[in-house]
């Protein structure tokens, strides 16, 4: 019974506003479904996120693949690249790291290109690959013109245990003192120039190379006797229980970097070029080159060298064998490099106070 005041609304409308109420509700929560699926599908998701660190590390990968083909037209940027090449693998933990901030998943895929390049380059540099056996010792130093003790260095360089040490920039004021100090322990020594080698076993047929360090018309009418003071090459023969071994010692043109003319290595990859040529028409089948020749062999200025002889470093080092600066080594442009016999180890030594370092290797036959 209804109370005195108050009106019942029939059943019948009651239900039919809580079915109105139900269908705009739905109506309601249908279209806030389709506004959120719309926001979500315009977000960018794993594979979308992070375009450009993708497209980074692709062209990272390509850098280091195709860096032959970089031209060294502009500012010689080829051989840039490659004097440094070991170091844009830094750059893959960078993105990476960025990659992972970002939740890219395509920056992540991308970099495996960098990887797997990088490795294929150097991957073999990350371990040791020294072997037991050498029979000959050879040691090869740049000792600076500017080395304050040279004496020192030549005490260190004496006891490393070298059967042949050869050392470029030789001041001339500091040639007697390498002269001194290493006589008790090498019998044996041949200088031409700054560049010389000391010796356990004999020598023979020693005599310079021309490696067109005066070149063009100044150079041609410059006397001998003056060429012969800056000489920077000399071949030689040792004679060894094994057979006459060839020893060329090399000290090739400084490179710079500079805005305007960018990598200038116009010296070095004459004497690069000379080298080569002489190396080829060596008869003798075993052959070592020892020196500063201011690059890498990644670099394609030495392609006349590195066509026709192997690195003891890359075959039997430990590690990268950087030797320059001393100070914070970043490349190694000193280098070992063999024809006709196995290098069994490889290393740099410790500092001698020049600003290279000097390295060393183990050959057998």
């Amino acid at each position: 019974m209804a109370e005195r005041g108050r009106t019942m609304a029939p059943v019948e409308t009651v239900e039919t506003e809580q079915a109105e109420a139900g269908r705009h509700t739905g109506a309601g929560a249908w279209r806030a479904g389709i506004r959120r699926a719309i926001r979500a599908g315009s977000r960018p998701g794993p594979w979308k996120r992070g375009l450009v660190l993708a497209a980074s590390a692709l062209l990272l990968g390509l850098l280091m693949l195709l860096h032959a083909k970089i031209p060294n037209r502009i500012g010689n940027l080829g051989s840039l690249v490659e004097t440094f090449l070991p170091w844009f693998g830094l750059f893959v933990p960078v993105l990476l790291a960025a990659a992972l901030w970002r939740r890219s998943a395509s920056a992540v895929a991308a970099l495996l290109l960098p990887v797997v390049v990088w490795l294929n380059l150097f991957g073999g540099l990350l371990g040791d690959k020294s072997r037991p056996g050498g029979d000959l010792t050879v040691v090869s130093h740049n000792v600076g013109a500017g080395n304050p003790d040279p004496a020192a260095a030549a005490r260190a360089l004496a006891a490393s245990g070298a059967d042949v040490l050869a050392l470029e920039e030789l001041a001339q004021q500091a040639k007697g003192t390498y002269e001194r100090e290493l006589a008790k322990t090498y019998p044996y020594h041949a200088v031409q120039g700054t560049v010389g080698l000391w010796s356990r076993l004999p020598l023979s047929d020693t005599r310079p190379v021309d490696i067109k360090t005066d070149a063009g018309p100044l150079g041609e009418t410059k006397p001998a006797e003056l060429k012969m003071k800056d000489n920077r090459a000399l071949r030689t023969t040792v004679a060894t229980e094994h057979g006459p071994l060839a020893v060329y010692v090399a000290h090739l043109g400084s490179v710079r970097v500079n805005p305007r003319a960018g990598f200038w290595s116009a010296h070095r990859d004459r004497g690069a070029q000379a080298l080569g040529e002489a190396i080829a028409a060596e008869r003798n089948e075993r052959v070592v080159l020892l020196g500063d020749l201011n690059g890498t062999e990644d670099d394609r200025a030495f392609a006349a060298i590195t066509s026709r002889m192997r690195s003891a470093q890359d075959e039997a080092g430990d590690g990268f064998g950087f030797s320059w600066p001393a100070a914070f080594p970043v490349a190694r442009i000193d280098q070992i490099l063999v024809r006709g016999v196995e290098p069994r180890s490889a290393r740099v030594l410790p500092a001698t106070g020049s600003d290279h370092l000097p390295v060393a290797a183990e050959i057998s036959w």
